[in-house]
């Protein structure tokens, strides 16, 4: 087919550079979304800019190079999403606009998960193109997104590396913080839940259990769970959690795999869960790795807490 953009080479080039601009954020709003990010990237620069500190409309417009017919449109839209919100400022005449604590939450994830993959990914396609004039990089540039997509791109690079942690008094703050995060979230904390959160050492440690952390590089700690011994030989898994700033990481499925294998070298004979239907996606991980749904566990375990309607064992 006859490219006639590219064909007419300087005369289109600021179509040309657009549609390079639609094609890579095609890619970069698939990104978004796999991050569970309610982003689009267009609203990007504005929420960079506003991780900051407050500003006018007038100042975002100079901050991101936009127009300010197009800021009052961003800003718009994030106020409707719930990121950001707008007030007067010290002269009445004038609004501020600021990141809410959700607005706050999602750029700490697109700084961890979404900017850093993105980079990757487009050094790696810029990577292939020699030094030349700069219609034929253009054109290298275009031949790399239409071989493999922003995205796939994205979905080919290596994970980051996990690094397994031992329970420490240090680390104890983060069993609490970061279970206290998905719970509080979905349901309610319970007081079984304060016992155990609040006094790890006391109620997993020294009853023969154990707490492990896992640490993604460049984000430090991310995600915890714990091997509570109930019995001689029983051990339930418990209070695993993942931060919702990584998600889409797959650390829980490698936390997971490390913590059926901590029961295996502890000598378990049973090892269960329980949890609540609501957790889908942990009970699709949980099926996934072998875990099955278990009456008799319910039955044994499940008045432990107030939300437990699932019951699970593993086959060791």
């Amino acid at each position: 087919m006859i490219d006639i953009v590219a064909q007419m080479g300087p005369v289109l080039l600021g179509s040309r550079f657009k549609r390079l601009a639609e094609r890579l954020q095609a890619g970069a709003a698939s990104i978004i979304s796999e991050a569970g990010i309610p982003l689009q990237p267009s609203h990007i620069p504005v929420m960079a800019a506003l991780d900051g500190g407050p500003m006018t409309i007038g100042r975002l417009s100079e901050e991101t190079g936009t127009r300010q017919p197009g800021v009052t449109r961003s800003v718009g839209q994030l106020v409707k999403l719930g990121m950001v919100v707008q007030v007067a400022g010290h002269d009445q005449r004038e609004r501020l606009a600021s990141l809410t604590p959700a607005g706050q939450a999602a750029m700490a994830r697109t700084r961890q998960q979404v900017w850093p993959r993105i980079g990757q990914a487009v050094e790696g396609l810029l990577a292939g193109i020699a030094p030349a004039p700069l219609l034929d990089q253009i054109a290298a540039l275009e031949a790399g997104l239409a071989s493999r997509s922003l995205a796939e791109r994205v979905a080919d690079l290596p994970p980051p590396r996990f690094t397994i942690h031992e329970f420490s008094d240090e680390l104890a703050p983060l069993f609490l913080s970061i279970n206290a995060e998905w719970i509080s979230a979905m349901f309610t904390l319970e007081a079984t839940d304060r016992e155990v959160l609040e006094n790890p050492r006391a109620a997993i440690i020294a009853p023969g259990g154990t707490i492990l952390f896992i640490e993604a590089e460049g984000l430090g700690i991310i995600g915890t769970c714990a091997l509570q011994q109930t019995s001689p030989g029983r051990f339930e898994l418990t209070k695993m959690g993942v931060s919702s700033a990584a998600r889409g990481l797959k650390a829980g499925e490698f936390l997971l795999d490390v913590m059926i294998e901590r029961a295996r070298q502890m000598g378990a004979q049973q090892l269960y869960l329980l949890t609540n239907q609501k957790c889908a996606a942990a009970i699709h991980l949980y099926e996934k790795a072998g875990f099955r749904h278990d009456a008799a566990i319910m039955a044994q375990y499940g008045a432990r807490y107030q939300r437990c309607n699932v019951a699970m064992d593993y086959p060791l």
